[in-house]
């Protein structure tokens, strides 16, 4: 005789169990009585990526077009009140290749660019190595250095600089004075050319080396040790270490960071126009500065327009011939 098993609850009032499966319970129906619909899984990296591609098309792609459509217009300060500017095609690109003035700024502005980045890739590469032979205090104590450098506002390192080189009450005339050269005394550094020049290579260099050479020691810190004890032991030297060894396996990073530091420097504007704005006698204007000086002064901004265009071109043209160069020599090896 099978005995039952008592039920209690309300589950006895229906007299039959309820069948028990592996099925997990349909989804809860919204408000509506509809269920409720989920993102596809394809779509998040798109969600993810979305604020960026909306930033850089609202911060550089519209001011680029703008910039663009404004070169080939009749645009002066009637225009910019009322709007509704004419049609200049060509005219100011051809008012601008043909003044002498801009071809000046061009080659200042490469000679500006190549003693910049030689400066600071040097500087940098050679502080990066410096730092793989410090002990863990004084490297660390180096780093917060370089980041605190790296960090401070471009006006405030700059202001600090044109203290530094004042000519009455500058700290470095005095060292110059202290040290035997009495020709210093009240020497006007911004007001000569190769002076003012100097001086702004200085600050960029100074302002620029710290990325350089943190992101390099992050790189070398990826190397294995074993490999340059290998080397030593080999009886390689310092820098056919750094030659065959350092350098060849950071070229992706070497490349990279020289690409930053020339659209850096070639762009460079906030440091000489706060210090000189482009003076004196025009010997530290650069192409972004002259842009800007024909734009504000003459109150042409198709001219100006045009010049950040053709600025834009060279920049762009100068690092296409240098990734076809460094693409070319890693198909080589």
């Amino acid at each position: 005789m099978t005995r039952t098993a008592d039920r209690t609850g309300p589950g006895a009032a229906t007299g039959s169990p309820a069948p028990a499966t592996g099925k997990a319970a349909p989804p809860v129906s919204g408000p509506a009585g509809g269920r409720r619909r989920r993102v596809p899984a394809t779509f998040w990296p798109y969600l993810l990526v979305a604020p960026t591609v909306i930033g850089f098309a609202l911060l550089l792609a519209y001011p680029l077009v703008r910039n663009l459509l404004i070169s080939f217009q009749h645009y002066g300060m009637a225009e910019l009140i009322r709007g509704h500017a004419s049609s200049a095609g060509l005219e100011n690109y051809s008012a601008i290749l043909r003044d002498d003035e801009f071809w000046q700024v061009v080659r200042r502005t490469l000679l500006w660019t190549a003693v910049n980045v030689v400066l600071i890739m040097v500087i940098g590469t050679a502080v990066a190595l410096m730092l793989q032979h410090l002990g863990k205090k004084m490297r660390t104590l180096v780093l917060v250095g370089l980041v605190l450098a790296w960090a401070s506002p471009v006006i405030a390192t700059t202001t600090v600089f044109q203290w530094l080189f004042a000519s009455r009450l500058g700290v470095v005339n005095w060292l110059l004075v202290r040290l035997g050269f009495d020709s210093f005394e009240g020497y006007s550094w911004f007001a000569h050319g190769p002076a003012a020049f100097t001086v702004l290579v200085l600050l960029v260099v100074w302002q620029s080396v710290p990325f350089v050479a943190v992101t390099l020691h992050s790189a070398l810190t990826t190397v294995p040790a074993e490999l340059f004890e290998s080397a030593r032991i080999d009886g390689a030297g310092g820098w056919r270490i750094f030659r065959s060894l350092t350098l060849p396996l950071l070229r992706p990073v070497f490349g990279l960071v020289l690409s930053l530091e020339v659209i850096w420097v070639f762009r460079c504007f906030a440091q000489i126009w706060a210090v000189t704005e482009g003076g004196p006698g025009g010997a530290t204007t650069t192409l972004p500065v002259y842009a800007y000086r024909v734009a504000q002064s003459l109150h042409r901004y198709d001219l100006g327009a045009a010049a950040a265009t053709l600025t834009v071109l060279i920049l762009v043209g100068a690092l296409v011939l240098y990734f076809r160069q460094m693409f070319r020599q890693e198909a080589e090896l």
